[in-house]
């Protein structure tokens, strides 16, 4: 049985003069493990108003206090008076500090990270309409997989250098449209920027949540000026606009760029120079409140769609005032059974086995999402 304590210890640990916050150390029993993780509080915070809540999550091998330091949020903290907590994931069979995101028996880490959540918003005064997940590599992906899983928390995440399994991909599907950012290079040898057998391409990534959030599948792409010319990589910013109550995509495409954070002070592959992710992504994040994001919008209203009967035994209809393009048709495994174009408007049927599945549908150049059961 799960059981949760709230604080095992605490104390400060020395700050260097670029930070004039304070710094502490907590754990909390979960799932019959003591988990810890670092949280930062700007010296602005009084108590006397809610602030913005970012989880920093580091990658495969690193740890808490590591990430702190390479993921630097904290001078942003300072001036944009946001708490941010960094864990520690839990030792695995290598002895090395992992997520957990796609182990189905292993520890649960979306669990662990909703407690957290809900800890610090007991203990401080935080916005829970305005809490953010980010990480880096294996961090990255797990804040990835708490966007698919945990958006009823996270209001939006930002992954450097972490995508998706292909196995998640299609059967990820948030309860609101929910912010995206990713940041990739194109020489990442970890996790390909093309893909694997494992992991997803960033491309198929990127769109997966295009799709999520209705925006429109071209981006605007804006070329940064490369104002660091020794670190032989240039990067381009790709915004999609027009989602749902004003959600975007963004994909900063890392050219020439390896397995790093861009900006960090320690550059262990590559590292690009010419942006500095924590700012990206703290800008990126500061535009997303929860409560709008589930507001529901005229643009979603004119194009709302609607899946009958369902459940139902092998045959449904999909009902639209608009035309539909495309129709896509994926099994709870995340593997595509089925793809047609040009359907007429209103009425179709498409004939299928019983199971779960998730429908894709490309409407006015936006995609919508839906899930049916069939019996």
């Amino acid at each position: 049985m799960r059981y949760f304590i709230t604080l095992l210890f605490f104390f400060t640990l020395h700050l260097s003069c670029a930070q004039t916050g304070t710094q502490t150390i907590e754990t909390m029993q979960y799932d019959g493990e003591t988990r810890s993780y670092i949280v930062y509080v700007p010296q602005s915070y009084t108590g006397q108003s809610k602030v913005p809540l970012v989880l920093n999550l580091h990658g495969y091998g690193s740890s808490m206090s590591h990430q702190i330091s390479y993921g630097e949020f904290r001078d942003i903290a300072d001036t944009a008076n946001f708490i941010m907590v960094v864990p520690n994931g839990l030792l695995d069979v290598n002895n090395l500090r992992t997520w957990n995101y796609f182990q189905q028996n292993g520890p649960d880490d979306i669990g662990f990270l909703s407690v957290l959540i809900d800890e610090l918003s007991a203990q401080y005064e935080i916005n829970e309409n305005r809490v953010y997940a980010t990480g880096m590599s294996n961090g990255g992906f797990m804040s990835v997989f708490l966007g698919c899983n945990l958006s009823n928390k996270v209001t939006a995440i930002a992954s450097v250098t972490g995508t998706m399994l292909n196995i998640h991909v299609n059967t990820c599907l948030p309860n609101k449209p929910t912010p995206a950012m990713f940041i990739h290079g194109t020489e990442d040898t970890l996790v390909p920027y093309s893909g694997n057998a494992t992991f997803a391409s960033v491309n198929y990534v990127v769109g997966h949540w295009v799709s999520q959030v209705g925006a429109y599948t071209s981006p605007q792409i804006f070329y940064m000026p490369n104002i660091v010319l020794s670190d032989s990589s240039t990067v381009e910013r790709h915004l999609y606009s027009g989602g749902s109550n004003g959600a975007t995509i963004e994909h900063f495409k890392i050219v020439k760029g390896g397995h790093s954070w861009p900006g960090a002070s320690t550059d262990i592959d590559k590292t690009n120079y010419d942006i500095d992710a924590s700012k990206e992504i703290w800008r990126f994040f500061s535009q997303y409140d929860r409560q709008t994001l589930l507001k529901i919008s005229d643009n979603n209203q004119n194009h709302e769609v609607n899946i009958v009967p369902n459940p139902n035994s092998g045959n449904f209809t999909i009902h639209t005032s608009h035309n539909i393009d495309e129709v896509e048709i994926y099994s709870i495994e995340g593997k595509k059974i089925k793809s047609s174009s040009n359907y007429a408007v209103n009425n179709h049927e498409i004939n299928v086995e019983s199971g779960t599945y998730f429908v894709k549908m490309l409407i006015n150049n936006k995609w919508k999402h839906s899930k049916i059961v069939v019996q």
